[in-house]
């Protein structure tokens, strides 16, 4: 009997129960601490950067509906009403509200994102969001999302509406693909509804309208428009076709330009480009003559540096004016021969003195053996007078 019994089940079962009652005395226990908390503070969560209701609006909304938050009780607050309340809002799309057990009410908003505007043909301006419902255009802001125009009878009665028209709803999935698409979303800027219902797409890149008719097959068609970019554009040109027309799911029509449209638009375009191309060498010349006159200028700074170079020849003078003066000085060398010679065994008793007092001696007596030469020289040629002298002297007598 005891092998039978499955002893795992009964421990399951009695795991649950304890755990139940755990949660059963838990809750007992928050709703005991609920009844004694007080609302300390009102937090106001609003995330994302497109803000279509503010927070003081969040305020004024709970203060009509609920009064002073702050300082009641939590058991009195009916978190329940406020989030309907919230959501009634027309930009709001989801509202959570709940209280921390330390009184702290946190509110969380959620806002509606719209993927659409529509300008309709009675004057209507509003939204479409991702859920593909209406919404009004806020006062506090723009969102920056496809502008559909044209022939478009879709119309706008309460706060949030759903669309009644299929055109409406194939203009909500048009934009919807080309949001999620970055190529297309960067390339189609806006949306218009011609005359027969069709959906056609103005490019930023080119200036060419493409039909796309309906929405069926929208995937097929957006590939071929896609391979028609990649192959036909790159050799015909961006300005050669005036529509491309994409709502054949199997072939893509294109309807050339007018061609004296076309040169008329290369005429002003190569005058614009003439105009340019002027402009561009005006500013090179003046750059040109700028850099030219600071050239001159630098030049110009330099000239007297290179005429102090000739200083050297105006001292030539100097040196041929002192010759006369050596040659007056030359009766003192008779004078300097005894102290050269007084000299020499000064030199023979400091031998014991360094290298440098060699070097210097060495270098004076080359000038003591020119100085005793010039001497000689001078002597013979005063003997030599001295004998003239007393040749005449004998002469005459």
């Amino acid at each position: 009997m005891l092998k039978r019994i499955n002893w795992g089940a009964i421990f399951t079962c009695f795991a649950w129960l304890i755990s139940l009652a755990g949660v059963v005395v838990l809750l007992s226990f928050i709703n005991v601490k609920k009844q004694s908390v007080k609302c300390t503070e009102v937090k106001i969560i609003i995330p994302g950067a497109d803000n279509f209701i503010e927070r003081e609006e969040v305020d004024q909304i709970l203060r009509e509906d609920q009064g002073v938050l702050v300082g009641r009780k939590l058991e009195q607050i009916n978190i329940h009403q406020i989030e309907q309340k919230l959501q009634s809002n027309p930009y709001i799309g989801f509202a959570k509200v709940y209280a921390d057990m330390d009184g702290v009410l946190r509110i969380e908003i959620k806002q509606r994102q719209p993927v659409l505007r529509i300008l309709n043909l009675t004057g209507q301006d509003f939204y479409i969001d991702n859920d593909g419902l209406k919404m009004p255009i806020s006062p506090n802001f723009t969102a920056d999302v496809l502008v559909a125009t044209g022939n478009i009878q879709e119309v706008f009665g309460t706060r949030i509406d759903t669309l009644r028209t299929q055109l409406a709803r194939d203009l909500y999935r048009t934009a919807q693909y080309i949001k999620r698409d970055t190529l297309w979303d960067n390339q189609i800027e806006q949306i218009v509804v011609d005359g027969k219902n069709d959906i056609e797409l103005i490019p930023r890149v080119g200036n060419q309208r493409i039909i796309l008719g309906t929405a069926d097959s929208l995937d097929k068609k957006m590939k071929n428009l896609l391979m028609f970019y990649k192959k036909a554009m790159p050799q015909v040109g961006w300005e050669t076709y005036s529509t491309i027309n994409i709502k054949y799911t199997n072939q893509i029509v294109c309807e050339k330009r007018d061609s004296s449209l076309l040169a008329r638009r290369a005429k002003m375009l190569s005058s614009a480009d003439s105009i340019n191309i002027t402009r561009k060498v005006s500013d090179s010349l003046i750059r040109n003559s700028i850099t030219q006159e600071l050239d001159d200028n630098e030049t110009v700074d330099e000239k007297p540096v290179a005429a102090v170079k000739p200083k050297p020849a105006a001292t030539q003078p100097k040196l041929a004016a002192s010759k006369p003066e050596v040659k007056k000085e030359q009766p003192k060398a008779e004078n300097t021969k005894p102290a050269v010679k007084k000299e020499k065994p000064k030199v023979e008793a400091k031998k014991v003195e360094p290298a440098k007092q060699k070097s210097k001696t060495a270098e004076q007596k080359p000038e003591a053996k020119k100085t005793l030469s010039f001497a000689e020289k001078m002597a013979k040629q005063k003997a030599d007078e001295k004998k003239k002298a007393s040749a005449t002297e004998k002469k005459n007598k």
